[in-house]
């Protein structure tokens, strides 16, 4: 079909955007005000980076942990900057700042799982124009809802964050090194949760990347 990738990119961006409502929620019970998780959504634009800030205020931890968690979760974005640079060339400054912001993990996919430049190009503006839209519009809805709600906690959605990070992780292991990465980081973060101001241990799993890195070398290097 000519635009299945424009109904597939509705459908991913309909689908994150009830995640968005789940974030609203967990904005709202962290004491968030409606401007400040649509600031948050808006200029953060990256689910995994809003649930790790969120979760650390939420849990009583300081702002500089909440951010340095959430800059580090959103690091990995950079990395989706040269496959997708090649796809959205233009001279305009305005349009590279907005191609920038919507550089995340749902674009980049959907982009780069097309077989021609004009089709890759279509769906990462389709698919990140409509994700901002249902990201925000669920922002919002979570956090009106979230004022109705006397414990978010008793609906499941305290679970939302980790089976993110769970869904966002798993495609990531297909590799011993990446499995490797995976298990250190999650043995350091298990030894610190206890011994540690909350929001640090997940600054403290970078040095997981390590090990992950020497057993590449090892492997290239046979």
């Amino acid at each position: 079909m000519k635009n299945s990738h424009r109904r597939e990119a509705f459908i991913l961006a309909a689908a994150t955007g009830l995640l968005g409502v789940t974030f609203g929620v967990l904005a709202d019970s962290a004491e968030f005000s409606l401007a400040q998780a649509v600031v948050l959504s808006s200029l953060t634009f990256t689910g995994a980076s809003q649930f790790a800030a969120v979760s650390v205020i939420d849990s009583g931890g300081n702002p500089i942990t909440a951010v340095g968690s959430a800059l580090l979760l959103a690091a990995r974005n950079s990395l989706y900057g040269p496959l997708v640079a090649p796809l959205l060339r233009t001279p305009s400054r305005a349009q590279r700042a907005v191609a920038i912001h919507l550089v995340i993990d749902e674009t980049t996919a959907m982009a780069t799982a097309q077989n021609s430049l004009e089709k890759s190009r279509d769906a990462f503006w389709f698919t990140g124009i409509w994700l901002f839209i249902f990201w925000n519009t669920g922002t919002i809805i979570g956090v009106l809802v979230g004022g109705l709600l006397e414990d978010p906690s008793v609906w499941g959605l305290d679970a939302a964050f980790p089976a993110a990070f769970v869904a966002l992780l798993l495609p990531h292991l297909r590799t011993s090194a990446k499995r490797i990465t995976a298990l250190v980081g999650a043995v350091i973060t298990v030894v610190a949760v206890p011994l540690s101001p909350v929001g640090l241990p997940v600054l403290l799993s970078l040095f997981a990347v390590g090990p992950g890195i020497w057993s590449q070398y090892r492997k290239g290097s046979k």
